[in-house]
């Protein structure tokens, strides 16, 4: 699998020096030239037709539609021109091949070790590209569709289309959905069946506005490799159309990336890798088993449905008539069902920002049951999306994270799901998402967390894109269990009205981690075992949390809050080492009732170094063993209230002991208080000397001298 040969250029075109391939001129190698890696010719695919004035008549930059007679086709950067089978051998690869091997074994050496900064900007690069591409294709229909005539006849035909991106499938919307047979009818030399059975698609394909491309084989197993070179790889995306995936237990639909120069899938993500994507519209999958797509972004991930904030044109498709009937029975089956919204419309309850406004038009819906999804840079990406349905799965060894639930998805069910091996999270909920129902599921062995639920508000203050200051909420996790994370089993950051029930944490630094101001938060009837630090922590600002009815075995610390406050009740703790509960901080208003503490620490219940009202009544802690010392448990009472009050007892103590008249009472005999007391009649009587009658002497003057 070969690019065709550059077209010639000046000499001032071109600097002195080794040329180095940049994202566009990767670009320019889109369309994969599949017929120089088939063993078999192949036939030239269908001529593209000429474009709308402004738009360029010769191929893109780098792509000439045939090399000249006789002349082989020139690899770029060390892309081999003849089959895997062909390499390795001693003298056939000239210094530039070898040089871009070395380089490319250097990049893998960096990922595999952890060090994938360098190459940021090229990945970047090719996911902006992608976008324009798909952007373009799509602005280039939509012209063309309002000129009529004869122009917008040929290009409701399904057709190659070329542009300064690259080449692309476009599979305009012809009334049917388009099949395995129409690829290779349409896509020419770019899709090959090969010799095994297996089909190789060597161009990007671009479902339209309506349109529908169904994969799947009636006769056995349908395989699909899609090409994936350096900075040239295949991909599908749909734009308001519809994708159908559609296996059997016994021969699922498989799909994965694959680099025909080693025969093999596409391990390496740093220059681009095949992806599949719905944006708006619909995607399907059922009975698939889909492997090593997608690199960098969310959008380019591997798997991807996404909304977008350009309305659709699905209503030029409806009169005014239809989309009327249309709209009354979204809203009457929203009514049956109870509210939820339906695929074709979404509520907003509270009063947000403008940047946090999804039109009901642009959401994407779809269901994804009985896939296995292996080695993905991001297993499954979600966005923009109302009532998907992810059930039955398995996503495996993920490059990033594992189940991406991004902004704006609401309502969603996913069930039944496995996630393990992925390098990040493995399932996230992240910010911008509301009442996404987590049930049945399992977090086993990724590297961060099990599960991360994230409902904070998309912003602080004001902001340049004026988003909404509201937090998000309503989501749950239960019935699950998250097993040998390399993080925390479940986290929740801010949000509403989160809840974590009936679920089995087994492993993790800690088990279950509330933070980040969430309020209301329901965590209830869960088992948590081998946790290293914290069974529950509930920290930095949490409000009015519930923590009831769980079970923790294990952990040094039961249940730790932190600065939050939140009623215990009924929660059963054993083999706890430091405390069974520890309040630290602010937790005025905090409850703690009927809770079962077993385990052997320095306090059952720690409230020692917190402040405000703690409630406590009815907790069993008979099974607990104080190891505290002397000093410690002297500490516990050396409060500044208790300080106070035993300085006022041992005041009155002293004066107690002082004696009245001067001397102490110790050892004294006690006296009637009227012993020395007689009746008046029994006194003695006193009399006293009476003065001489007369007048009193006259004292005589002294005179002083002079």
């Amino acid at each position: 699998m070969t690019l065709p040969t550059p077209g010639p250029r000046t000499p001032k075109a071109r600097p002195p020096g080794p040329r180095r391939r940049g994202p566009r001129t990767a670009a320019a190698g889109l369309a994969l030239g599949l017929p120089a890696l088939l063993l078999a010719p192949s036939a030239h695919a269908a001529p593209t037709p000429q474009p709308t004035q402004g738009q360029p008549t010769r191929p893109a930059q780098g792509q000439p539609t045939q090399p000249a007679q006789g002349q082989p086709t020139q690899p770029a950067q060390g892309q081999p021109t003849q089959p895997a089978q062909g390499q390795g051998q001693g003298g056939q690869q000239n210094g530039q091949q070898q040089g871009a091997q070395q380089q490319g074994a250097q990049q893998g050496a960096q990922q595999r070790a952890g060090q994938p900064a360098g190459e940021a900007n090229p990945q970047a690069a090719l996911v902006d590209q992608e976008d324009q591409r798909i952007l373009q294709i799509r602005s280039v229909l939509t012209a063309i569709l309002q000129i009529g005539g004869q122009a917008t006849g040929q290009w409701k035909q399904p057709q190659i289309f070329g542009s300064s991106h690259g080449k692309t499938l476009v599979l305009p919307n012809v009334g049917q959905a388009y099949t395995v047979a129409d690829l290779a009818k349409y896509g020419g030399k770019y899709f090959k069946r090969l010799p095994d059975g297996s089909y190789l698609l060597g161009i990007p394909v671009y479902v339209a506005d309506g349109a529908e491309l169904s994969l799947k084989n009636a006769d056995g197993p349908l395989v699909l490799r899609m090409g994936s070179l350096p900075g040239a790889f295949a991909s599908i995306v749909s734009f308001g159309g519809k994708i159908s995936i559609e296996g059997t237990e016994q021969n699922p639909v498989q799909i994965t990336s694959w680099d025909p120069r080693t025969n093999r899938p596409d391990t390496e993500t740093a220059d681009g890798r095949a992806y599949l994507r719905a944006v708006g519209g619909e995607f399907h999958a059922k009975h698939a088993k889909v492997s090593h797509l997608g690199f960098w972004s969310g959008r380019t991930g591997g798997i991807a449905l996404t909304g977008t904030d350009r309305p659709q044109s699905e209503y030029k498709r409806y009169t005014k008539e239809e989309r009327h009937q249309r709209k009354e029975e979204r809203l009457e089956g929203n009514k049956n069902r109870g509210g939820g919204g339906g695929p074709g419309d979404i509520e907003i309850q509270e009063p947000g920002g403008t940047a946090t406004h999804v039109p009901a038009a642009d959401l994407v819906t779809g269901s994804i049951d009985n896939a296995t999804i292996t080695g993905n840079a991001f297993g499954l990406f979600v966005s923009g999306s109302n009532q998907s349905q992810i059930t039955n799965n398995r996503i495996e060894n993920s490059l990033v994270d594992g189940l991406v639930m991004h902004r704006f998805a609401k309502n969603a069910n996913i069930a039944n799901t496995t996630v393990t091996g992925s390098r990040g999270d493995g399932f996230v909920l992240a910010r911008a998402t509301e009442k996404i129902r987590v049930t049945n599921s399992t977090a086993e062995g990724n590297g961060h967390n099990g599960f991360t639920v994230n409902g904070a508000a998309l912003a602080e203050g004001p902001s340049a894109s004026g988003e909404s200051l509201q937090t998000f909420g309503g989501s749950s996790i239960s019935n699950s269990v998250a097993r040998s994370n390399g993080h925390y089993g479940i986290e929740l950051l801010g949000g509403h009205k989160l809840s974590v029930q009936s679920s089995k944490i087994i492993g993790g630094d800690m088990g279950i981690v509330v933070r980040e101001g969430a309020t209301e938060v329901q965590i209830s009837g869960n088992q948590l075992t081998e946790q290293v630090r914290q069974g529950i922590s509930v920290r930095d600002g949490v409000a009015d949390a519930s923590l009831a009815g769980n079970t923790i075995v294990g952990a040094r610390t039961g249940i730790y809050l932190r600065d939050s406050s939140g009623k215990l009740t009924g929660n059963v703790i054993k083999g706890a080492t430091a405390h069974g509960i520890t309040f630290l901080g602010d937790a005025d208003g905090s409850e703690v009732r009927n809770n079962s503490l077993a385990g052997r620490g320095t306090s059952a219940v720690s409230t020692s170094r917190s402040s405000g009202d703690i409630a406590e009544d009815d907790n069993n802690t008979d099974g607990w063993t104080d190891t505290a010392s002397l000093w410690m448990k002297a500490r516990r009472y050396l409060t500044p209230m208790n300080m106070i009050w035993a300085g006022v007892f041992l005041m009155v103590l002293f004066s107690m002991l002082r004696a009245r008249n001067g001397g102490l009472r110790i050892g004294r005999a006690g006296h009637h208080p009227y012993e020395l007391q007689q009746p008046m009649e029994k006194r003695q009587v006193w009399s006293l000397p009476r003065r001489p009658a007369g007048p009193a002497p006259v004292r005589p003057r002294r005179r002083r001298g002079r």
